[in-house]
């Protein structure tokens, strides 16, 4: 059984802020002699004193200060603790959690996060980053609760709801100075395979990861996003593919060179996504938020390089 009850550290904050044992009755509309009772008791219980008394004035002690600065904490949390309950009963969640692919950044949905929370402050808001696979599987396992711009077809076997949002076209390039610049055929697997290529990883932690554009025994440098990528390529150290609006400025300077290949990548589709049966009020504000029609918009224009 506890000793130490709400009401008791609510008396005393209002004892601190207050000044006295009387201005805390008022504020809380209570005799002086409850209030004086109820600190006492509180003494009694702990075993240890609160306050140091001087005749009508009164001063906490080390132990009582320790106790109203950590007892204010719990006060806090109890009051959050009401309004989330009180959101869960008018449809809102508690938390929720977004999830966008590596090669986007969370600086695209800075509009989006301001207007949620200021139509849903008691709910919390988390953001998560995965790789390619990784953001579906993150998903399943119910790590997150939507997905923002997950890239490729989804995993087989369902449980999920996916809506295209759009496509992005990718461009084989190097640098000017990677020896492959200056082959003057079109690439095939004998020009790729004595060179290195970079690779974003995928997050995935149990189901089969994607890998493009890679051969069996290539020198391969893997890297936690698209923005180290585009950063190696274009240093030199590695030829790979890059969303066209991330290199699309790049190439334009000179900075990077396309080059055809055999085997070029197809468009990549970006798709919103969601559990069947989720249907809470933040996740629709967010759905709905998402299905404007300059979303994905808005997250190409924050690619690595982009304009």
């Amino acid at each position: 059984m506890f000793r130490i009850s709400l009401d008791a550290l609510l008396i005393l904050d209002a004892i601190d802020r207050r000044g006295s044992f009387s201005a805390a009755g008022s504020e809380l509309h209570r005799v002086p002699s409850t209030i004086s009772y109820t600190v006492s008791k509180l003494e009694q219980d702990l075993g240890v004193q609160v306050y140091e008394r001087q005749g009508p004035k009164v001063a906490l002690t080390r132990a009582g200060a320790e106790l109203l600065k950590e007892g204010r904490y719990l006060l806090k949390a109890a009051e959050d603790l009401e309004h989330r309950v009180r959101r869960v009963a008018s449809g809102w969640e508690t938390e929720l959690t977004i999830c966008i692919d590596s090669l986007f950044s969370v600086t695209a949905l800075e509009t989006d996060i301001a207007a949620f929370c200021a139509v849903a402050d008691k709910t919390r808001l988390r953001i998560a980053r995965e790789s390619l696979a990784g953001t579906w599987e993150a998903l399943l396992e119910r790590r997150v609760d939507l997905l923002i711009a997950a890239p490729g077809q989804g995993p087989a076997g369902g449980g999920y709801i996916a809506e295209k949002m759009g496509t992005i076209s990718f461009v084989f390039v190097v640098a000017p100075n990677h020896p492959l610049a200056k082959v003057k055929r079109v690439l095939g697997k004998a020009e790729l395979l004595p060179h290195r290529a970079i690779s974003v990883a995928d997050s995935a932690r149990r189901m089969a990861s994607r890998t493009v554009g890679l051969l069996f025994g290539q020198d391969t440098l893997t890297v936690p996003d698209m923005r180290s990528k585009y950063d190696l390529q274009l240093a030199g150290i590695g030829f790979g593919f890059l969303p066209e609006p991330c290199a699309r400025a790049a190439i334009a300077s000179g900075a990077l060179v396309v080059k055809e290949v055999e085997e070029p990548k197809p468009d990549e589709t970006f798709s919103l996504a969601w559990r069947t049966g989720d249907d809470g009020a933040a996740l629709s504000w967010w759905m709905e938020r998402m299905r404007g029609s300059d979303a994905m918009a808005r997250l190409v224009r924050h690619v690595p390089g982009a304009l």
